[in-house]
């Protein structure tokens, strides 16, 4: 993985206590799936970004890196306590 990948999913954090693991954007109960969804349906990235104070462009940007490698996630998740991507 590059630095600029991993930079930007350095934005998603998973966690048990929150959003019952989904992963999230740091720091704020957003998941990623929401994210996605609201994309999917339309809206800009200003539009979201509008919405949501103290969202970044780069929050998206990790969701949308995040949503093209679920595989690779996929087998490395073992959420315990509270885990975060590496």
């Amino acid at each position: 993985m590059n630095t600029i990948d991993q930079n930007l999913l350095d934005h998603i954090t998973v966690d048990p206590k929150v959003m019952v693991g989904k992963p999230v954007i740091r720091g704020t109960r957003l998941s990623v799936e929401y994210i996605l969804k609201l994309l999917a349906h339309g809206a800009t990235e200003q539009e979201i970004l509008d919405e949501y104070d103290g969202l970044t462009v780069e929050d998206i940007r990790a969701c949308l890196l995040f949503a093209t490698r679920p595989a690779r996630f996929s087998e490395t998740w073992q959420v315990s306590d509270h885990e975060e991507f590496s």
